[in-house]
């Protein structure tokens, strides 16, 4: 699973609500429901239980709104509807096209352009002239085009951009091809979870002050490498609210565009000397705080990230005093300027945004973190005001631009690590599926995000009442419209990071489950997303990134698009917990060859918490068992008999079923995080090594199983007291593997599938 609920669960632990029952059909269609169908919204959708289901008319008008078509009346409809036909009328062409090398390209059958001439000009200067095919019974076409990349067609009168994709994606087997094997193995981890808790000479804790960061997944890379991992996969990194820290989780962030400050190493700024000066300059107390910080086993955000950032402004003043007063450091602040540049408008624009909420948050104003609550002054980056206030608070913009520099910078170097330590891949970088509209790529890109509408899912039997996620999404409508623009730049932001981008609920490059605000999450529709020219864009940065490219894609599948992933070479999930049929579980032959295959989810119990049933302990303690806690440790006894004679007929393990210890299912304790769980030990080793035997072009193992860790990193759909998000790991990152049992999992996994380095 992806985002901060879970949308699917295998068969036996699902509960069976009662079905919602059938609306009347609609039987004569009005011009709302003509309207919300040519906009691309299912009118009609089929639930969990295989009835038919009809979206409300208050969901359809507020649907229709928030994607810049009004509706309010009968004659509003036949506005927009006329407005929808005069974007498909004769000689109307979109910014974009999209077309796949070596094949021809299909313009828009409305053109009418059959039989013109036309002008491209490629990326690489050189320039085509082309005839338009002329049969007016079929969409006229060019030729192929044999070069990538965004070209310029120029045609009766109209410039448009020509976006020509490779087939399919770069992918795994690309990415190992040059190291023989065609299987590999990922470590994943959260960023945030890893520790670094070195001491200077004097014992002064210089360590990460409670909250994991880049230098300490620049040192896990080749660690991971040593083993053979041909990939480290990263939690989300993207740009959350510095204003308010408390924010914490990686799945609703503020921008995809950039990246989370509060994982920048400060040690790695100006060095460890630099850090230690910038503590003992603060004070004892702020060396106190920081050693209370780094010895907690849970992250306090609120905290910790109010303390990094003291530790960051500090640091970027003597960045500033030694930039001024040392010529040597010359070519910093030129990369520094060179960031800027390369950065440009969007990168002011998010720096402002996070200026403008310190400023009022320093105020005590309420919303500060939320753009839609800053009133006239704040409606954009460009108002009057807005501009006054960048001229009067430009050290602080060039501060928050400096750590988005540094956060890159330091990013960057963990990526170059683990290439440099052998892996085919390193870094995989995870793209959320949505960002909150009150952030502040919502506020720069508002002409692109669809305002009023939050991500989530309709009602199924694991969540009767639908799921509603909080996060904002790109509308259909205007990502034709404005040739994709924003797309384009959030895809290229995450293909930076790494060798790699996991696509979070990539159901959403077909349809999205849209949810107006104000009203519950039943009361949504599913709304279409142009997936031709999604799927075709990310193929084409993919290549000119050389990262592969993974689509999680656990849930409702839509027909077809399972089989349009493999096609465009885009890996989906398989998940151990998931992966069984009528009769048991699946054997490892019987995976596909196309996805991934992980042991679980930070969304889903770690093997040895699923194994002592600790997911069960925590949703009885936080009231969320329908069933009641005797029914589910139950169906899981059933469920641990069935994975084991799996295991055991596979010949991954071998005797009777381990027992499980009744004080490790009743074991809920916010910050108990064993290193092991000794009746759980041969059931981890057992699974990995079933997941390593699958015919996946990757298998991704997280930390937490590497470690026999009994905790998730969060526990969908539940907060407080489950520390979602807030787990930090029990060792510092250079000792992270010291356990021989950890050891031995890593070596098992280099034996079979390991693309690396290999034993001396």
């Amino acid at each position: 699973m992806s985002s901060t609920v879970m949308r699917e669960a295998a068969p036996s632990r699902m509960s069976a609500p009662v079905p919602r029952p059938a609306p009347a059909p609609v039987t004569q269609e009005s011009d709302l429901y003509r309207l919300a169908r040519k906009a691309g919204i299912a009118v009609q959708w089929t639930d969990a239980y295989d009835q038919p289901q009809v979206v409300q008319e208050d969901a359809l008008r507020a649907i229709l709104a928030a994607l810049g078509l009004p509706c309010a009346s009968p004659g509003d409809c036949r506005d927009s509807l006329a407005e929808l036909d005069r974007q498909q009328a004769v000689g109307y062409l979109p910014p974009l096209l999209t077309g796949v090398l070596h094949q021809p390209v299909a313009l828009p059958m409305h053109s009418r352009l059959h039989g013109l001439s036309c002008r491209v000009e490629l990326e690489n200067g050189a320039r085509l002239m082309l005839l338009i095919s002329s049969d007016l019974n079929r969409p006229p076409t060019l030729p192929p085009i044999e070069v990538l990349g965004y070209h310029r067609l120029l045609v009766a009168g109209h410039i448009l951009t020509l976006a020509i994709a490779p087939a399919r994606c770069y992918t795994i087997a690309d990415a190992l091809a040059d190291r023989g094997s065609a299987r590999g193995w990922a470590l994943a981890a959260q960023v945030y979870g890893l520790r670094s808790d070195s001491l200077n000479p004097a014992r002064t804790i210089y360590g990460d002050g409670g909250i994991g960061h880049f230098g300490a997944l620049k040192a896990l890379a080749p660690m991971a490498a040593e083993y053979g991992a041909a990939a480290l996969a990263m939690s989300p990194l993207h740009a959350m609210f510095a204003a308010d820290p408390g924010r914490s989780s990686p799945y609703s962030p503020s921008s995809r565009l950039f990246l989370n400050p509060f994982l920048i190493d400060p040690a790695g700024i100006l060095g460890e000397e630099a850090q230690a000066q910038v503590l003992a300059e603060g004070g004892s107390e702020m060396i106190a705080a920081h050693e209370r910080l780094q010895q907690a086993s849970l992250i306090d955000w609120q905290r910790a990230g109010a303390h990094r950032l003291t530790l960051l402004r500090r640091l970027y003043a003597l960045f500033r005093t030694e930039q001024a007063g040392q010529g040597q450091h010359a070519h910093h602040q030129a990369a520094f300027k060179a960031f800027q540049s390369a950065g440009g408008a969007a990168l002011h624009a998010h720096a402002l945004y996070e200026a403008y909420s310190h400023h009022l948050a320093a105020q005590g104003v309420a919303g500060s973190c939320d753009w839609r609550q800053w009133g006239q002054a704040g409606l954009h980056p460009e108002t009057p005001e807005m501009r006054a206030f960048a001229e009067q608070h430009a050290g602080e913009i060039d501060f928050h631009l400096f750590l988005q520099w540094q956060a890159a910078h330091q990013l960057g170097q963990a990526q170059q690590a683990a290439r440099d330590a052998g892996m085919p891949i390193g870094l995989i970088a995870d793209l959320a599926v949505g960002a909150d509209n009150g952030g502040s790529q919502a506020w720069s890109h508002q002409a692109e995000i669809a305002a009023g509408l939050t991500v989530g899912a309709p009602p199924d039997r694991l969540a009767p009442q639908g799921q509603n996620w909080g996060l904002g999404a790109f509308s259909p409508l205007a990502l034709r419209r404005t040739g994709y623009q924003g797309y384009l730049a959030m895809l290229r932001a995450c293909f930076a990071q790494g060798g790699g981008v996991r696509i979070d609920h990539v159901l959403g490059l077909n349809r999205l489950w849209l949810v107006p605000q104000g009203l519950d999450a039943d009361a949504g529709a599913y709304v279409s997303y142009p997936q031709q020219d999604l799927l075709r864009l990310i193929a084409l940065e993919s290549w000119r990134h050389r990262a592969v490219v993974i689509g999680e894609d656990l849930g409702t599948v839509p027909p077809g698009f399972d089989q349009a992933l493999d096609t465009a070479g885009v890996a989906g999930i398989r998940v151990l917990l998931f992966q069984r049929d009528k009769t048991g579980f699946l054997p490892p032959a019987d995976w596909s060859d196309q996805a991934i295959a992980v042991t679980t989810t930070h969304d889903l119990p770690t093997v040895a918490g699923w194994w002592s049933g600790a997911d069960i302990a925590w949703r009885d303690r936080l009231g969320h068992l329908d069933e009641g806690v005797a029914a589910a440790q139950e169906q899981r006894s059933q469920d641990r008999r069935q994975l084991w004679h799996s295991l055991v007929e596979q010949g991954r393990a071998s005797g009777p079923l381990p027992e499980v210890a009744q004080a490790l299912v009743e074991e809920v304790s916010e910050e108990h995080h064993p290193a092991s769980l000794e009746d759980c030990a041969i059931a981890v080793d057992a699974a990995l090594d079933m997941v390593a035997a699958t015919p996946s072009p990757l298998a991704v193992v997280p930390v937490e199983d590497i470690l026999g860790l009994s905790q998730q990193p969060n526990l969908p759909g539940l907060t407080d007291p489950h520390p979602n998000w807030r787990r930090r790991l029990p060792a510092d990152t250079p000792q992270l593997f010291a356990a021989y049992a950890a050891r031995a999992r890593l070596e098992r996994l280099r034996r079979v599938r390991g693309c690396g380095p290999k034993e001396t």
